[in-house]
């Protein structure tokens, strides 16, 4: 059984929806050049835009976040190839209902006719289920389209994998879902008039999805009625969201950044997550609030708590890997780690004065015994000459001077009391050395 609300005939490719199907349906593009975004996979020249034009599917897996266009790809393929739509869902689906499935394909087969098995949340069957797909795809029985919203390399047997093309759809940005709320306007898809304020929010705030975007533009518009207006609270009521306003570009994507930032290096979880919270919904870039937090964890953080840096650097590969809504839980598992986190600022404050240094001071020549002595002709140089190799020495410490000539016992770096294991180790090394 399909749980889409419109099921499609098997004996047809996939058509026009009614008239009185969900605005959603209705809207669904029904060729190539209808599609909105997903341009890396279906520019000019691309396998997949190829084998829809001539007409010659292949297996795929589709991996994307919801609204993407997964199920709109598997149509137009259907139709392009002339070929019958079946359609299940493997939350719903068992093997009674593949098996009648593939009987029906094998009955169409005999006369001439292909199938399109659409297969969605193909990642919900389990193994002994995909394996039983593997013949009917081999022999060409039909042609397999997944869709997925989790990584097809861990969900999806490597034998069907290996039998099928894995293609990841993007979300669609919300200029892309913007052009598709405008194209339901233009062909009079709804009873009222829509306000440039509430499309963008609607386009803006469905986070990718048109679908969602579809489904609460008709909402709205059927709440306002014929020769009514869809303003911003309908948009907001419809979407069930309230508008946040921020300019990603402006003053205010500066001062929200701004306000987390000291919030969370005041040590304030629920104040990080607030602003967190106000960027995400506003629309924000995860990249660049995970960029963030890379810096303050070395910048705030520090050797206070060295992990900080790697829970940062993991969310920030969590964004790039997983990416929005889901990365989300990242970005907040940080921000609360990063709040709650013991703060040092030891490590930027000895690199700017350092830094300091050579700007007033020049970069003064490293002792002869520091510098390269790999090269041919270094040593009548004296270069590496009298290094003392701190592994031999005991305690792997060496009372050898490494600062350059009148530089010696210049210091820069010194911990902070919340780097309490630093402060102790570099007594020890400093005493070890006959610096202290």
């Amino acid at each position: 059984m399909s749980d889409q609300l419109f099921p499609v005939d098997d004996s047809r490719p996939a058509e026009a929806f009614a008239p009185d199907a969900p605005l959603p349906a209705r809207m669904r593009p029904r060729t190539v050049d209808e599609v909105v975004g997903q341009e890396h996979v279906l520019g000019e020249g691309t396998a997949l835009r190829r084998a829809i034009e001539g007409g010659r599917p292949f297996s795929m897996v589709l991996y994307g976040p919801p609204g993407a266009g997964k199920t709109t790809l598997a149509r137009i393929v259907a139709t392009a190839a002339d070929a019958a739509f079946e359609e299940l869902s493997a939350v719903q689906a068992g093997t009674a209902e593949v098996k009648a499935l593939l009987e029906r394909a094998r009955e169409r087969r005999k006369v001439g006719r292909s199938t399109v098995f659409f297969l969605d949340e193909i990642h919900r069957f389990n193994k002994a289920q995909q394996d039983r797909l593997l013949p009917a795809v081999e022999e060409g029985l039909v042609t397999l389209i997944g869709a997925t919203t989790e990584n097809p390399y861990f969900e999806v047997n490597s034998a069907l994998l290996s039998r099928s093309q894995v293609i990841e759809l993007q979300p669609l940005s919300a200029e892309h879902v913007e052009i598709l709320l405008r194209r339901a306007i233009e062909r009079e898809e709804v009873p009222a008039a829509v306000d440039d304020e509430a499309l963008a929010f609607l386009a803006d705030r469905a986070g990718g999805d048109a679908r969602t975007a579809l489904a609460a533009l008709e909402l709205a518009a059927e709440t306002a009625g014929v020769g009514g207006t869809v303003g911003l609270e309908a948009a907001e009521d419809a979407l069930q969201r309230r508008a946040v306003h921020y300019d990603k570009g402006g003053d205010h994507h500066y001062d929200l950044i701004s306000a987390w930032i000291k919030a969370t290096r005041g040590s304030d979880p629920d104040a990080s997550l607030y602003y967190l919270a106000v960027m995400l919904e506003g629309g924000e870039d995860a990249r660049f609030i995970a960029r963030r937090m890379v810096i303050l964890a070395s910048e705030d953080v520090g050797n206070a708590d060295p992990r900080a840096i790697m829970v940062a650097v993991a969310a920030s590969q969590a964004v790039e890997h997983v990416g929005l809504p889901e990365a989300a839980h990242a970005l907040a598992q940080c921000a609360v780690y990063l709040a709650l986190a013991p703060k040092s600022n030891a490590s930027y404050k000895a690199l700017g004065a350092a830094r300091e240094h050579v700007r007033r001071h020049g970069a003064k020549t490293p002792p002869a015994w520091l510098r390269d002595s790999s090269y041919a002709g270094a040593t009548k140089l004296g270069r590496g000459e009298g290094y003392e190799y701190p592994h031999d020495q005991p305690g792997h410490l060496s009372a050898q001077e490494l600062m350059p000539e009148g530089l010696e016992g210049v210091r820069f770096y010194e911990p902070a009391e919340t780097e309490t294991a630093m402060r102790e180790r570099l007594a020890r090394i400093r005493d070890g050395r006959g610096r202290s």
